[in-house]
């Protein structure tokens, strides 16, 4: 493959990195296998970014842009904070093909080492968090949940789903339909709502968070 012209953009580059990180995970992504992606040359991609480390965090943080958006679409919905939060939780859990748990779970390994990678998965982390908080506090104003502390509630809520993900994706020590109910009956009884309220009404498989 013959090389590009310098005119590569630094957007361009960030997504063929995270393509290369969805098939190869990040530890084994190179700079020189970004630049083959595009067929450029690895000293371009440096142009455009400092260290590996950075283009890989920031090809991270736009492989979940994305997600986010239709997570934000979901939380300002005009309906019952209710359906709202059944519509998070089912985002939030690895369903469909699961690429975007793989990925995840990929960044909270890598970043144990690499602190560029660890601070991007603690962003996306916070803005689910926050998008939870959201629902809860909306609930609680409609009077449709009942909770002391709604923060803590949301975290809750949070772990337990991020403890689901990995039982799900990495260990297979679980079902994906069973985790579901499991979240959505532990989230309803938080919130003082009834045990199926949250249930989903089925396992079709909807987008997981977040995906290349």
């Amino acid at each position: 493959m013959g090389r590009r012209r310098a005119d590569v953009r630094r957007d361009e580059i960030l997504r063929a990195a995270a393509a290369v990180v969805g098939r190869q995970g990040f530890a084994r992504t190179r700079a020189a296998d970004v630049a083959a992606e595009l067929g450029i040359s690895t000293a371009l991609v440096f142009y455009h970014f400092d260290s590996k480390e950075r283009l890989l965090s920031e090809a991270f943080d736009l492989a979940a842009e994305e997600d986010l958006e239709r997570l934000e679409k979901a939380v300002s919905r005009s309906t019952d904070a209710t359906r709202r939060l059944r519509a998070v939780l089912r985002m939030y859990l690895p369903t469909g093909s699961g690429i975007g748990w793989t990925r995840d779970i990929d960044a909270w390994s890598e970043g144990l080492f690499t602190p560029e990678i660890r601070e991007a998965s603690r962003r996306l982390d916070a803005r689910w968090r926050s998008a939870l908080e959201r629902v809860v506090l909306d609930g609680l104003e409609s009077g449709e949940f009942t909770c002391d502390d709604p923060k803590a509630a949301a975290l809750r809520i949070a772990v337990m789903l991020d403890g689901l993900g990995v039982a799900v994706q990495v260990r297979g020590t679980l079902g994906r339909a069973r985790s579901a109910r499991w979240v959505a009956e532990y989230a309803a009884q938080l919130l003082g709502l009834p045990a199926d309220a949250l249930t989903p009404a089925t396992t079709v498989p909807q987008p997981s968070r977040p995906s290349v």
